[in-house]
């Protein structure tokens, strides 16, 4: 989250943030609790005073009237300070809420708009596949080749779930293997993430685990819910913690399953396994040094890596920078890779197969994440960044899509044959 101080000092940039953004917030009531806090911490201060006061008096008292007259005062103020600190702990538990609830400032160059339609294309790599033939989309070849079973997903789990089967676990296994491979030699530490994680975790990331916005499948009578993306318990990890400024960037992955609802996603540009409720992702995630320079660093390392991998796989894709209002809470610049698909919508187009966000210090704010510098006092939070290596199922979408064959196979990447142990697939 923002710091409140800011928060109060800046209502102007704060509500400009917001309404590019498309978010309401309503900063006269969170001033307004801001304003309270104060006037009860100054109160209670008082009132202890006081009661610090009268108690020293009573060893004192000149008769047992007087002493009891002191103890009866005492009780009172005791009663005070106690309701005192009662509205106090509501206040700032409302005051949290409305904190929270004011998203990140977005960069300065960052695009202006509502919806997708806003998004900058950066750059763009590789060259369309040409096919002197009618190219089938990923739902037609997992048939064709007995790689995908969504109905019995569905008779287990319902709509939106599905099995890999036969070439398309090894698939999923080779994608695996390569990202994890290449972040090794980045110079991630390899993690391999709990599928559950705490609310207040989802919450400090900047996830809304309940409610009826949210996207998340949250166990009954518990507080933990399943995670998203391996982003929640990489970056919860360090809850809490202090780094040594020195030790920075930490740059950590994660091999993760992901659980989504999806509420409301359907239609030909999301079938098949496009838009699902379980994937397994590879997530980077880094600490870095507290200033713009580092995490900005950070953010175009990351995405240099993204691209890296996709142009492994020899598929042509764009870079998008995405628009204020297609931008979560927590960032402050967000960069998605989208790759080509040949059999998505009519014709074949765009599809997101990697995000890669700078959140500053939003979420190690909520967090309690922070560093420290040798030599000097107090600590200062630090920025955090997250960025898909490999999302398995959209991956499996481009790499069928883009190398089936006219006679009905589908080649394999030559990066990914190692692990998958042939050359094509059917």
């Amino acid at each position: 989250m923002l710091d409140l101080q800011f928060i109060c000092e800046n209502q102007d940039a704060i509500l400009e943030n917001c309404r590019n953004r498309g978010i309401e917030v309503d900063l006269a009531r969170l001033s307004k609790l801001d304003q309270r806090r104060r006037e009860l911490i100054v109160q209670g201060d008082k009132v202890r005073q006081e009661q610090k006061s009268v108690s020293s008096q009573i060893p004192k008292a000149a008769d047992n009237d007087a002493k009891q007259a002191l103890i009866a005062q005492g009780k009172e103020l005791r009663e005070q300070v106690s309701a005192l600190d009662i509205e106090l702990r509501e206040v700032e538990a409302e005051l949290k809420q409305e904190q929270a609830r004011v998203p990140n400032l977005a960069h300065p160059d960052v695009p202006v708009g509502k919806e997708d339609k806003a998004n900058t294309v950066v750059r763009m790599s590789g060259e369309k596949p040409t096919f002197d033939f009618e190219p089938l989309d990923h739902v037609a070849l997992a048939e064709k080749h007995d790689l995908i079973d969504f109905e019995a997903g569905t008779r287990v789990a319902g709509h939106g779930f599905y099995y890999l089967k036969n070439e398309a676990v090894l698939l999923e296994m080779a994608l695996c293997q390569y990202a994890m491979q290449k972040l090794v030699q980045e110079g991630f530490i390899l993690h391999s993430t709990p599928d559950l994680a705490k609310k207040e975790i989802l919450e400090g990331i900047g996830f809304n685990p309940r409610g009826d916005e949210t996207q998340i499948y949250s166990v009954e009578n518990t507080d933990l819910s399943l995670v998203a993306t391996a982003e929640i318990t990489l970056g919860g990890s360090m809850k809490d913690q202090i780094m040594d400024r020195e030790t920075l960037p930490l740059k950590i992955a994660g091999l993760s399953h992901c659980f989504r609802t999806e509420a409301g996603a359907h239609g030909k540009a999301t079938r098949g396994i496009y838009r699902v409720h379980q994937f397994t992702k590879v997530e980077m995630f880094a600490f870095t040094e507290p200033t713009n320079a580092a995490s900005d660093a950070m953010h175009e390392e990351i995405v240099r890596i993204e691209e890296e991998i996709f142009q492994g796989l020899g598929l042509h894709y764009r870079v998008v920078d995405t628009c204020t209002g297609d931008l979560g809470a927590p960032a402050y610049r967000k960069y998605d890779l989208e790759a080509w698909m040949p059999g998505r919508g009519e014709g074949g187009a765009y599809g997101e197969v990697t995000s890669a966000s700078n959140c500053t210090d939003y979420q190690s704010r909520r967090l309690g994440t922070r560093c420290k510098t040798s030599g000097q006092k107090g600590t200062e939070f630090v920025h955090t960044l997250n960025g898909t290596a490999v999302s398995i199922a959209r991956a499996i979408i481009a790499v069928l899509e883009n190398y089936q064959q006219a006679d009905g196979t589908i080649l394999v990447p030559e990066v990914l044959r190692p692990w998958i142990g042939k050359d094509k697939i059917g």
